[in-house]
C-alpha cells in the first residue's frame, strides 16, 4: 500500500496545507453568501471574474504549456479548445462540460499519438 500511497507525511502536509484552508473559506462563502439572490450583480461579477481568470489559465496554457503539456503538439491543444468551447456553447454556458470535453479530447489524442 505504500507503493501506492507514497509517503504518507507528504499527504498529510498537503491535507494540513491545502485542503483545511480552502474550506474555511468555502465554508464562510457559504455562510454569507446563503441568503444573495443568485441573480445579484455581485454575483453575476463574481461568476464573470471565475471565468476570466480561468480563460486566462487557459490561454497562458495554450501559449506558453508548462511542463509535460509541452510536449504536446499545438494543434492538439488547440483542437482541444475548440471542442472545449462547442460543448460549452451546446450546454447552454456549462463551464464544466466545456473543460471536461477538452481534457478528454486532450488526454485521448496525445494517448493515440504516443
Amino acid at each position: 500500500m505504500s507503493d501506492f500511497i507514497g509517503d504518507w507525511h507528504a499527504l498529510v502536509v498537503l491535507v494540513i496545507a491545502g485542503v483545511i484552508p480552502n474550506q474555511i473559506w468555502r465554508m464562510l462563502g457559504l455562510w454569507f453568501g446563503g441568503g444573495l439572490d443568485e441573480g445579484s450583480e455581485l454575483l453575476v461579477w463574481v461568476r464573470a471574474v471565475a471565468t476570466a481568470t480561468l480563460a486566462g489559465v487557459i490561454a497562458q496554457i495554450l501559449v506558453q504549456p508548462p511542463g509535460a503539456l509541452a510536449s504536446v503538439p499545438g494543434l492538439l491543444r488547440y483542437g482541444a479548445l475548440v471542442v472545449g468551447f462547442m460543448a460549452f456553447m451546446l450546454t447552454r454556458r456549462s463551464i464544466l462540460a466545456g473543460v471536461v470535453c477538452g481534457e478528454i479530447v486532450l488526454l485521448a489524442g496525445k494517448w493515440w499519438l504516443g
